[in-house]
């Protein structure tokens, strides 16, 4: 019953991944003003630089929500450990890019500063955690090294709890930037603390 359970837990891990990480390529098929880019101003929308940030943030996010759930198949790391690598150094890469893109939109964040100080502070713990593990692993310390992918990947998975919350918050509250505020902070720090008794429940040497 529990190996039951278990496979279907990776079998919905894994489908809000990869459909949340495809989910950008939706701003090339059809007009992007819709979902959380409906409030931004033409302005903005002209602006290069919030452009660049935009799209860096949201395709170098999706391809780390994509790839990065794999990682933590067991069976798949020991059977293919340089495919396991080469995965690893994408992710960090695509993390630097979306997180510091992250950063800096987050300035922009509808809400005002409520929003803007809780993705700003998600971008800031994304790419602290992944350096973190970098680091970790260029010492050979492997227990440390699962513990801050776990970390950075549950704020990696913010992008799938933020469009599950967000619906469900403005629909109960009627109010959508009230919603947007909250789920700022809602998205990633129910998370961030899944995350914790995750890596303790492991033993790993963290929290």
């Amino acid at each position: 019953m529990k190996n039951k359970t278990n496979i279907f837990a990776w079998i919905i891990f894994a489908i809000m991944a990869i459909s949340i990480g495809l989910y950008p390529l939706t701003y090339f098929l059809i007009d992007r003003e819709f979902g959380l880019l409906a409030s931004k101003s033409d302005a903005l929308f002209s602006d290069v630089i919030w452009n660049t940030g935009f799209y860096g943030h949201i395709l170098f996010g999706g391809l780390a929500l994509l790839i990065g759930w794999i990682q933590f198949h067991k069976e798949f790391r020991n059977r293919n450990l340089k495919r396991h690598r080469l995965i690893g150094r994408i992710y960090m890469i695509a993390v630097l890019v979306s997180g510091s893109c992250g950063i800096y939109i987050g300035f922009y964040a509808t809400g005002g500063p409520i929003s803007s100080i809780g993705f700003i502070s998600l971008g800031i713990l994304w790419l602290w955690t992944t350096y973190m593990a970098f680091k970790a692993i260029r010492n050979k310390d492997i227990s440390l090294h699962q513990g801050f992918m776990i970390y950075s990947y549950a704020l990696c998975f913010a992008a799938v709890t933020l469009r599950i919350w967000l619906p469900l918050l403005t629909m109960i509250l009627g109010e959508f930037i009230t919603a947007y505020r909250i789920v700022a902070w809602l998205c990633w720090v129910p998370n961030l603390i899944f995350a914790f008794f995750w890596v303790r429940r492991r033993g790993l040497i963290l929290g």
